[in-house]
């Protein structure tokens, strides 16, 4: 893990990241980083202001027993199912973790501080389970500064609504098309305005759109290999960061449209752009490419501790990135459909599958816990 020393030592490019308007997220949480006071030294070096998590990252840190032991032998007690569990570990992880950010959250008003912990992922396609989990959820945490994830799929977008409109914030996650980010756009502003039917304070809910990265990159990339011409290869590396970038253009256009500045006068937040899946997935670019290139303000940035650690070390922040390549950017996705890659296959292929390894990943979790459970002489079932 990432030290106090080596953050505050190397903090020149994340300041920098920082002052641009970018905050920056970790993007992994587990009991060790809590118990041994990483992440409280992260943020009182001024390094990370927010949290997230989604299932791969809770497999990972439970998956190896560190640190969870003691908790695994009172619900093995208990007699608990395998899903009570493992949502009594990871809400009480997210809470302590939400303890620690608590002070920073007050200090920005709400905006950052902010710990967000993902739905069942199994329920991605049901939008009556997902509002219902995302209101226990809430409720189990029971801190102000949680942020329930809630994915971007058909179903969630009627879910993403209902939840902001009880007044519960929101990271909509998985977010991989433009379409589809203009949808959650507005099921964000839907979600106001029904909070506001409600009477509710608007200055209270806070939202944060989670735009999927390098996935896109190592998808089109792959295929644009496969053609393995000159002008095909050329075109590597290019169409993660103009997706990223007119979906900024995008947030641009629907903030500052009349239906935003009624809630805005109603003191409601603006839902920021996140970039998401920030890690490098291919070696020939250097790893600090989804976050140099990401340079805007009002937007955050949640990296996993490699990529937090290379932006510390190396990192270029030369100032906004985003705002002045949209011709560019639209010229990119257009070059790349012009050679038969269809954006809209890609982009719906990856949202399903993203879907699927959450999938994949909460199940080995559930296995990984049955085992645990049962190895303390208690059956999971």
């Amino acid at each position: 893990m990432i030290t106090v020393t080596e953050a505050t030592a190397t903090a020149g490019a994340l300041k920098r990241l920082s002052d641009e308007g970018v905050s920056i997220w970790l993007d992994d949480l587990s009991r060790k980083r809590i118990a041994s006071g990483n992440l409280a030294e992260l943020v009182e070096a001024g390094s990370v202001v927010g949290v997230t998590t989604n299932p791969s990252i809770f497999q990972a840190a439970i998956g190896s027993g560190e640190g969870y032991e003691e908790q695994l032998a009172d619900l093995a007690v208990r007699g608990v199912t395998v899903d009570e569990a493992v949502r009594m570990m990871t809400t009480a992880d997210v809470r302590a973790a939400a303890d620690i950010l608590r002070p920073l959250h007050e200090a920005t008003g709400g905006r950052d501080g902010r710990v967000s912990i993902e739905v069942d992922p199994r329920l991605a396609h049901d939008t009556r389970a997902t509002v219902a989990e995302a209101k226990q959820l809430a409720w189990l945490v029971d801190r102000p500064n949680v942020m329930i994830k809630i994915p971007a799929t058909e179903a969630g977008l009627p879910a993403i609504t209902a939840v902001l409109a009880e007044g519960i914030s929101v990271n909509v996650t998985l977010i991989f098309s433009l379409e589809r980010y203009r949808q959650v756009m507005d099921a964000y502003l839907a979600g106001l305005e029904q909070a506001a039917a409600k009477g509710l304070d608007l200055s209270a809910i806070h939202s944060v759109a989670s735009f999927f990265v390098s996935r896109v990159d190592s998808e089109i990339d792959k295929r644009l290999t496969v053609l393995g011409t000159e002008e095909a290869l050329a075109l590597k590396g290019r169409a993660a960061l103009a997706n990223a970038r007119l979906a900024y253009e995008a947030y641009e256009e629907v903030f500052s449209g009349g239906r935003w500045l009624a809630l805005g006068g109603a003191r409601a937040n603006k839902q920021r752009p996140l970039w998401a899946s920030t890690g490098v997935k291919d070696p020939a670019y250097k790893d600090t490419l989804y976050v140099d290139e990401l340079v805007a303000p009002g937007t955050v940035n949640t990296m996993p501790e490699g990529t937090l650690r290379a932006v510390a070390d190396h990192g270029e922040i030369t100032g906004d990135t985003v705002t002045g390549g949209y011709a560019q950017a639209r010229a990119d996705l257009a070059a790349v459909e012009r050679l038969g890659i269809s954006y809209d296959e890609v982009v719906r292929q990856l949202e399903d599958e993203g879907v699927a390894k959450f999938e994949t990943a909460w199940q080995d979790l559930l296995d990984a816990v049955t085992k645990a459970l049962d190895s303390k002489g208690v059956d999971a079932e």
